[in-house]
């Protein structure tokens, strides 16, 4: 069966970092708790106000293709996962398109809080196991500051500003995403969401006032519905694969808190060389964490390692998936791949059925 392998990656960080000294200096807080508490020391945040999540979505699809040697007029797809688009619409996928001179794509914009990317990836797999669509970069990115409430210290610690991308390609020979579990729950809005500006409580007085433009969250609640769900389903992936702990290379998570993701992977019997964190150099980036963490690991990562990926977010949402990684190094190129004229007259041929 055909399936969907990443063969490319790619990241953009903002410039500017926030610390836990500078948040010391913001609101009543210490190093010491957010350290103790997250897992957070620093995060990145965009402060060009002329620059959003769009321009950091296209810088991180802008990497990956450059790392494939693709033109972007080849792609088929694009699907940017995120939380904080530009504005309602038109989508930040249309804006990447352009700003990336992708042509011949279409695509969308895909909102499941922080399991956006996951829930991205199946849908970006189910497009290319279709045998309809041979390209697809799929998206990640946040800029989360632009609602976050920094006198609210409870929030204001968790979150950072980045994007990282993924592209994906047919594979044949094994690799890819081979599995997932995706669920969701709304019974627990209230616990994770920002009230105001949709159709629902359009921008007026008495939402700023209320300050229902920050994203809202109910940590204690949150924490003990992630701590289950998360490894509920990176277990349920593991079994019906019938993975052991053994034979996991590396577990992906969301990077929400460093504590919701050591009880994860104690569950999973994994051991800390088994799990990618990079929480304590960026903070939540929500849609950016996982694909950040292969960005991160993409030297480590060898074809053929069997990667588990979760994520949980607001709505509640959460999901986990099996792939196999397809390539060793940056430098190697997946099995299976084409030169790029040959790509291009695949893709052409594809898009006339």
């Amino acid at each position: 069966m055909t399936r969907a392998a990443i063969t490319a990656v790619g990241r953009y960080l903002p410039p500017d970092r926030l610390t836990n000294k500078d948040l010391e200096s913001m609101v009543d807080t210490t190093d010491e708790w957010i350290r103790t508490r997250t897992g957070i020391q620093e995060r990145r945040i965009l402060r060009d106000r002329g620059k959003a999540s769009a321009f950091m979505g296209t810088e991180a699809g802008r990497q990956a293709l450059k790392k494939r040697d693709m033109d972007p007029a080849d792609l088929d797809v694009i699907i940017v996962a995120t939380v904080t688009p530009d504005m309602f619409f038109p989508s930040n996928a249309c804006q990447v398109q352009a700003a990336l001179g992708a042509t011949r794509a279409w695509g969308f914009d895909l909102s499941a809080a922080c399991s956006g990317f996951v829930f991205g990836l199946c849908t970006a797999a189910s497009l290319i196991e279709s045998g309809r669509y041979r390209s697809v970069l799929l998206i990640g990115s946040d800029k989360m500051s632009s609602i976050t409430d920094y006198t609210d210290r409870n929030t204001c610690v968790l979150f950072g500003d980045a994007a990282a991308a993924v592209l994906l390609e047919p594979d044949d020979s094994g690799h890819g995403l081979l599995d997932h579990v995706l669920r969701c729950d709304g019974e627990g809005w209230e616990a994770l969401c920002m009230l105001g500006g949709g159709s629902l409580r359009p921008p007026s007085h008495e939402t700023l006032a209320k300050k229902m433009h920050f994203l809202h969250q109910d940590g204690r609640t949150v924490y003990r519905f992630a701590v289950s769900a998360f490894a509920d389903v990176a277990e349920e992936v593991m079994m019906r694969n019938g993975l052991t702990s053994e034979d996991v290379r590396y577990f992906v998570p969301h990077q929400a808190n460093r504590r919701i993701i050591d009880a994860a992977a104690q569950r999973m019997g994994l051991g800390a060389d088994q799990v990618m964190v990079n929480i304590h150099r960026y903070g939540n980036t929500t849609n950016a964490t996982i694909p950040l963490c292969l960005c991160d690991w993409e030297s480590e990562l060898q074809k053929g390692d069997n990667i588990v990926l979760a994520a949980f977010g607001g709505g509640y949402t959460w999901g986990a998936g099996y792939l196999k990684w397809a390539y060793d190094t940056p430098a190697v190129r997946p099995q299976g791949a084409k030169p790029a004229l040959e790509q291009k007259a695949a893709r052409l041929a594809v898009n006339t059925i």
